[in-house]
């Protein structure tokens, strides 16, 4: 039991665990990719795990990888709060592929379809043609 409490601890200070359940998704460095924290309904916690799994392949900057994980959430959780943040990610990692601004002005196109009022829609509202 005491060495299950040295891991919290330890584990808690290093990613600045306030609270439980929090799901950390890390890459081999330890580097945080993604954070779940708090109860989620199903839907939005397979949700959000699929947008860190996007994220993370973002991050290792294989961005083919990561538009398809990031638009599935768009598919499967369209309902969610993961959706927006995906749908901007998706429009990202498409950008970041292909070095054409086009994607990112569909992306913004998409938010005037769908989730025009979150944040990420007005994040992506620069993009406008």
């Amino acid at each position: 039991m005491r060495e299950q409490k040295a891991d919290w601890d330890r584990y808690s200070a290093r990613y600045g665990v306030q609270w439980t359940p929090t799901i950390l998704m890390v890459d081999p460095s330890g580097a945080e990719r993604h954070r779940i924290e708090g109860f989620l309904p199903v839907d939005e916690f397979l949700g959000q795990f699929a947008l860190g799994l996007g994220r993370s392949a973002f991050a290792r900057q294989q961005f083919g990888e990561a538009e398809r994980r990031l638009r599935e959430v768009v598919e499967r959780f369209p309902d969610t709060a993961a959706a927006p943040e995906a749908l901007y990610w998706a429009g990202v990692s498409r950008y970041k592929a292909t070095n054409d601004a086009a994607a990112l002005a569909g992306t913004a196109d998409a938010f005037a379809r769908r989730y025009q009022d979150s944040v990420w829609a007005k994040k992506a509202s620069v993009w406008k043609k």
